[in-house]
This record gives C-alpha cells, sequence and structure tokens, in this order.
C-alpha cells in the first residue's frame, strides 16, 4: 500500500520539502510537487526528492493552447517525474499534445514516459460552484464526461474525488488510472476540502493512488500520520 500513498509537499521552501522527505521515505515514495513549492523552488525540488530516491507527482495542472502544453510536458519528461497533470478543460487536442510530447521526449532523453493525468472537477468545488461556471450537470456526470474525453484523448488516468471513482473504475476499467485527492484520515478537519473521503473508503472505490497534504505535513509525527493512513489504506 505504500506505493499507493501520495504526500502533497505543499511547503514554502527546498528545506522544508527536504525533511519531510527524509523522515517519510521509504514508508512513503512518491511525493507531490505543486505549483507552490515549485514556484519558490524550481527543478531543483524535483531533484531532491529523486536524491532521496522518491518519485515525484508533478502537479501544475497544465491549462493553456496544444503547442505550450507540449512544450511544458516535454520538459517534465525530460525531468523524469513519475506522473504530471493537465486540466481536460484544456480539450483533447490539448491533451493529446502532452501525451504524445511526453512520449517523445522520455524516449528521447532514455527516461520512463511519465503518466499524464488529467484534471476534472476540483475536490474544493460542488455543485453550486459548477452552477457558477455555467455547468448543469451534476458533479458525477461533469466528472464523468471529463474522464471518457481524458480516456480517450490518451490520457493514462484522472484526478478525481473518491464520490466518483468508482462510476469511473466501472465504465473506463482497471487499465485506467485513477488518483483521487481530498483525502482526510478518520477524525481529520476537512479544512477547504468539499468533497473527500477516508483513505480505506478511496482504495474500497477504486482508486489506484490517493493523495494527501495537510493531515500529514501539518502533523507534529508526520511518520506517525503517515503510517496510521498506510493501516487504514490496507484494511
Amino acid at each position: 500500500m505504500n506505493k499507493r500513498l501520495i504526500v502533497a509537499l505543499d511547503v514554502p521552501d527546498l528545506k522544508s520539502a527536504k525533511h519531510l522527505v527524509k523522515i517519510l521515505y521509504p514508508s512513503v515514495s512518491i511525493f507531490k510537487i505543486g505549483s507552490f513549492l515549485f514556484t519558490a523552488c524550481g527543478p531543483e525540488v524535483v531533484e531532491m526528492v529523486h536524491k532521496a530516491g522518491g518519485k515525484v507527482f508533478l502537479d501544475l495542472k497544465f491549462h493553456d493552447i496544444p503547442n505550450t502544453v507540449a512544450n511544458a510536458a516535454s520538459e517534465v519528461a525530460k525531468m523524469g517525474v513519475f506522473m504530471f497533470n493537465v486540466h481536460v478543460s484544456g480539450g483533447a487536442k490539448m491533451m493529446q499534445a502532452a501525451v504524445d510530447a511526453a512520449r517523445k521526449s522520455a524516449a528521447v532523453a532514455a527516461k520512463p514516459k511519465p503518466l499524464v493525468l488529467a484534471v476534472t472537477v476540483l475536490t474544493s468545488m460542488d455543485e453550486p460552484d459548477l452552477r457558477q461556471m455555467g455547468i448543469l450537470r451534476s458533479t458525477e456526470e461533469q466528472v464523468m464526461h471529463l474522464a471518457s474525453i481524458s480516456h480517450e484523448a490518451g490520457c493514462d488516468g484522472i484526478i478525481c474525488s473518491v464520490e466518483e471513482a468508482a462510476n469511473i473504475r466501472k465504465t473506463l476499467g482497471n487499465n485506467f488510472i485513477i488518483v483521487t485527492p481530498g483525502i482526510r484520515p478518520t477524525g481529520s478537519d476537512i479544512t477547504d476540502q468539499k468533497r473527500i473521503a477516508t483513505p480505506h473508503h478511496a482504495i474500497e472505490a477504486g482508486a489506484d493512488y490517493i493523495v494527501v497534504g495537510r493531515p500529514i505535513i501539518e502533523a507534529q509525527d508526520p511518520a506517525a500520520v503517515a503510517h496510521k493512513i498506510l493501516e487504514e489504506m490496507g484494511v
């Protein structure tokens, strides 16, 4: 189960990120680097995780014209990251460009092709938020719609909440990767998330990987909390 837990390094600097990796690895082997940390530290933080023996989920949620996203995906593949993501709302052509560019760049750099994941609906959003954006589908219908588009575009999987995971697994099969953020161990504060679930619920629903940030990185003993989550995942 430890290879299915991703810890979000949502910290402001390289020193803090390095400390967390040191105390969590190898119990945790995959670390998410988002826009906060990457903007502060750049590719150096990716290199740090790799040198420590870990894998990187580069969570920059690319959303731009196809050519720009393809160029970004090419650079990401050269870094040797395990996975990165794009927004489905950028369209099928953009996602296809990212997938193709990542594959070609990884081959040239003699690195494994990174998994390309598509972001559907953020777990901080619910149906009132979708209505405000002019989207009249239910949250589950919208996520399923976006998941189908990303599947057809050649993405390896999606980012979605646990609430939609079971239906996506049933519809799109076992080879389509599901990564679920918004995970909170039993008894945790939900903070700004709206569509959340426990680690056990996520695995039962069909998630391949779960992402946990604040409950671990803000804990007095991050390693102990990570261990508790791993236990919940394996129940």
